[in-house]
């Protein structure tokens, strides 16, 4: 049997819009959100209703949280933790300079200490799962993510997420899948693995154990962007129920679909932002798709980039 199907927490990226796309398709076992600032929560910003949008399933949906303060964290966790959603995840992984020098995000995992007094407190509020999403840490060291880990469990997180790279290789170098099933050995709670994978065929290779031993469910972050289709695919590979090869007209009918959502689901300031951001990923589809991302950020507006991308199709 297959280990679920997750949808990666990405910034300007995991947006309802993206979701109504990819449930559209048939979807995931869970979408999680783009990260939501702890602290901006409850600074009586405009934007953050949209963050805390849970559909178009909130039944499946994980908001994850961001901060560096434990008492900020507390207290958003248990607000998120009234709405209706599959759990509350902790940021522990990204490893953006801003973020780091912050102390949020990958900062965490400095501190085994500090990481576990954070879960400690959250733990107590938040009655659906918890899962925590991290790196490898700053350096390339099995035995502290075990101890890290270990703790964390100890506290009463029900999941770890682990990208497996450090926190200063970004891409560089490829996610370390070995790990997740290593770390998995170790753990008495499931363990997902997120990274590298780029095509259903990966998707389904890694879902079901493949050479690096299993894990507990599979997250997908940019491939779903470009293939938002890469989980219905999955589930249908080698049925006649998806076509084997996705054609120009299922790739310009999403780019449509994908702007009418966006125009729906997020609030104007976001609307370009968001879609050179999807574009910069779904345009690597098409054989000219880098031109063709040039002249959608030149234009301001959805409609704009609406008649960009259907003229290049009609110009095909």
């Amino acid at each position: 049997m297959s280990a679920p199907f997750l949808l990666a927490p990405m910034a300007e990226l995991s947006h309802r819009a993206l979701r109504e796309l990819i449930e559209e398709f048939g979807g995931c076992d869970e979408y999680f959100t783009e990260m939501i600032s702890a602290a901006a929560l409850f600074g009586g910003g405009p934007f953050e209703k949209w963050y805390m949008d849970g559909g178009p399933c909130p039944e499946k949906l994980v908001y994850q949280l961001l901060g560096s303060d434990i008492e900020q964290i507390v207290k958003a966790a248990a607000l998120l933790d009234t709405l209706e959603c599959a759990g509350i995840d902790l940021n522990m992984g990204c490893s953006a300079p801003l973020i780091r020098k912050a102390g949020a995000g990958v900062a965490w995992m400095a501190s085994i200490d500090r990481a576990g007094d954070l879960v400690k407190e959250v733990r107590k509020v938040v009655k659906r799962r918890l899962s925590v999403k991290m790196r490898t840490g700053f350096t390339d060291d099995f035995a502290y993510l075990v101890r890290f880990c270990r703790r964390l469990e100890a506290e009463g997180v029900d999941l770890i997420i682990l990208h497996p790279r450090t926190a200063r290789e970004k891409f560089k170098r490829s996610a370390r899948w070995s790990y997740i099933a290593a770390l998995r050995q170790e753990l008495q709670i499931p363990v997902a693995g997120n990274g590298d994978i780029t095509s259903a065929e990966g998707l389904i290779t890694l879902a079901g154990g493949g050479e690096t031993g299993p894990c507990d469910a599979v997250m997908v972050g940019r491939a779903a962007v470009r293939q938002p289709w890469i989980f219905a695919q999955a589930k249908r590979i080698g049925s006649r129920e998806w076509p084997e090869k996705v054609t120009d007209t299922i790739i310009k009918e999403t780019g449509l679909r994908f702007l009418e959502l966006l125009a729906r689901w997020q609030p104007p300031e976001f609307h370009i932002s968001r879609a050179r951001r999807f574009f910069s990923y779904f345009c690597d589809n098409l054989k000219w798709g880098t031109h063709l991302q040039n002249l959608l950020n030149r234009e301001e507006t959805l409609s704009g980039m609406e008649r960009v991308w259907q003229e290049y199709f009609n110009s095909e």
